[in-house]
């Protein structure tokens, strides 16, 4: 095939037009023009069927890693995380290289995101043990680190005040009779807590009603 033209796309993009013989007559790639200037592409030149899909692998490899980037800037992901969101637009190949290279300089570290993550979830949302574990898991968090990081924080972390300040702050008003307190509990277990942590903390209330 033979680069028969190089023009303006969008933005930083660029248009290549490749004629030659077989299904690549007339075929037009869109590339950036980093890549274009770093591979020393330029109209006249010859480029074999290879070469053009190595080009386009490389710019939807960086498109890739600036997304990759883009949602690591608006909140910490896990390594699996971070894959799964990419995969829905990019092969495996580009995802496990843009993911392995991140995780290499530092971006990606699931050890450091999950402590910031239990630290959100206990005191921040103020959910029970069940529940923090929970959305670790759906983070895309190993057991081994889930463990490890919920073993960490238990040693300075208090359960039941933890779990009295939420009862006071957005839940007191409800204990007024029995469907209110059928309400609170669900809403406790919802959150992760036990039945015996919600029992605990709703003895320090006069629930004692009348039939």
């Amino acid at each position: 095939m033979i680069i028969s033209d190089i023009s303006p796309f969008k933005g930083s993009m660029m248009c290549i037009e490749l004629t030659g013989g077989g299904l690549a007559q007339n075929m037009k790639i869109y590339i950036h023009s980093d890549i274009i200037r770093s591979n020393g592409i330029s109209k006249g030149m010859k480029i074999s069927e290879e070469e053009a899909d190595r080009l386009i692998y490389l710019n939807d490899l960086r498109r890739a890693r600036e997304r990759a980037l883009y949602l690591m800037e608006s909140r910490d992901h896990s390594y699996s995380e971070l894959f799964d969101k990419l995969e829905k637009n990019y092969s495996e190949d580009i995802c496990f290289e843009v993911c392995n290279s991140l995780a290499q300089m530092g971006v990606i570290n699931d050890r450091r995101y999950a402590e910031k993550l239990c630290r959100q979830l206990f005191e921040v949302k103020k959910l029970g043990r069940y529940r923090v574990k929970q959305e670790m898991r759906l983070r895309g968090l190993s057991s081994e680190i889930i463990e490890e990081t919920m073993e960490n924080f238990s040693e300075e972390d208090e359960p039941f005040e933890r779990l009295e300040k939420l009862v006071e702050q957005k839940y007191e008003r409800y204990l007024t009779d029995r469907k209110g307190v059928e309400k609170v509990k669900n809403a406790l277990a919802r959150k992760g807590y036990s039945f015996g942590e919600i029992k605990e903390v709703l003895e320090l209330y006069d629930l004692d009603f009348e039939e």
